[in-house]
């Protein structure tokens, strides 16, 4: 379909896309650990995943949002807030 068939090309190739994609393609060949590699992966393969997680640690059940009313605290373990008086 978006093929060229006999001479006919439908889709014009830019020569910079295709030796970006061929680049990309090989990147693997040709990868070096510098220190600006190294930098990036314990930054985002380490710190940050490890920060999220401390994070996601640190207030992991200590919120309760079943039942909670308007006006109520969403930590677990506080009283539900007082239903209003009716007056008589």
């Amino acid at each position: 379909m978006a093929g060229g068939h006999g001479g006919f090309e439908p889709v014009k190739l830019d020569p910079a896309i295709e030796r970006w994609s061929a680049m990309r393609e090989n990147v693997f060949q040709h990868f070096k650990f510098t220190r600006r590699a190294t930098r990036q992966v314990v930054t985002w393969g380490l710190i940050v995943p490890g920060i999220i997680a401390t994070i996601a640690m640190t207030f992991d059940n200590q919120y309760d949002w079943a039942g909670k009313q308007r006006g109520s605290s969403l930590l677990k373990g506080t009283p539900a807030k007082p239903a209003p008086k009716e007056e008589e």
